[in-house]
């Protein structure tokens, strides 16, 4: 059986101003009355196999402060209804803190990442798989791609508001050197968290060489008015075989922030299924969020 599990319900409660700061850090807040129920068919079933058109499994990585089933309650179903085997997991657990995870050092979290894509290669037979990742989720594998033997199994990576350049959290970061004591605490209690503070030496050792590597195909997924991976721009990569595109500028109506465009924005979802299946990609527009 694949390895994913039942979140708790239970409230994590920050008792220092450095986990205050933490929980402002919500890359990927789950919603807060999401049932924890087995997932549809597709979604984390051992036995779904990929068909001829669809034939490599997608697998969503959450964002920080996420987990394996909030994350994904509308796109989860909604690439599992266009005939994906689909799967979920949880990565980046800190002792005591059972339902809120990504929270732990991003290189270790990059290899749960690596055990769960060969778990799901070898169930459904498939020779490589697609990822698809919300803030960190959708950072966090290029250190799977680069330094973990990624590349050779994987087709597609596509990041949905990732910090892939760090952030500032719209200036908040800059605040910590005030606070005596604040980036230690940080670093030691949630080093998830400070790993992806734009400068950190975790960032510097992933982008040093170039964004990409080759055999991978890239797509972010931005929104300008993201206010937690700031800025927005910052999310974008270089290199070949990379598309970078704005949700406003394909639907200029569309609100989302960063936690929305992950958990619920449907322009955002159409570009999802275009970046996994570039060869049928249909236009991005406003009247997407129909479908």
């Amino acid at each position: 059986m694949l390895p994913w599990k039942r979140p708790w319900r239970r409230t994590f409660r920050p008792r220092s101003a450095a986990l205050l700061l933490a929980a402002a850090l919500t890359f990927a807040a789950p919603a807060a009355t999401a049932q924890a129920q087995a997932p549809s068919s597709g979604w984390n079933n051992c036995s779904c196999k990929p068909s001829a058109a669809h034939p490599r499994p997608v697998v969503l990585v959450h964002g920080t402060f996420g987990n394996s089933v909030d994350n994904w309650l509308a796109l989860a179903p909604y690439l599992a209804g266009r005939g994906y085997c689909v799967y979920s997991l949880d990565y980046g657990q800190l002792p005591g803190v059972p339902l809120f995870h990504g929270l732990g050092p991003i290189d270790k979290s990059a290899s749960q990442l690596a055990a769960f894509v060969d778990t799901v290669l070898a169930s459904t037979g498939a020779a490589e798989a697609d990822l698809v990742g919300h803030s960190q989720g959708g950072m966090m594998p290029r250190y799977y791609l680069k330094f973990l033997g990624g590349a050779a199994k994987v087709n597609a990576l596509v990041g949905l508001a990732p910090d892939n350049h760090g952030t500032t959290l719209s200036g908040l970061t800059k605040l910590l050197p005030y606070f005596p004591g604040a980036e230690d605490l940080l670093s030691a209690a949630t080093p998830g968290l400070a790993d992806q503070i734009a400068g950190s030496p975790f960032l510097t050792r992933l982008n040093e060489g170039g964004d990409t590597v080759p055999g991978v195909r890239y797509t972010v997924i931005a929104t300008k008015y993201d206010e937690v991976a700031t800025p927005y721009r910052s999310q974008f990569l270089d290199g070949p075989d990379v598309r970078n595109v704005v949700v406003q500028d394909l639907c200029p109506a569309d609100l989302s922030e960063h936690v929305a465009i992950g958990l619920l924005d449907r322009v955002a979802f159409h570009e999802v299924a275009n970046a996994l299946d570039p060869a049928h990609a249909t236009p991005t527009t406003c009247a997407s969020a129909l479908n």
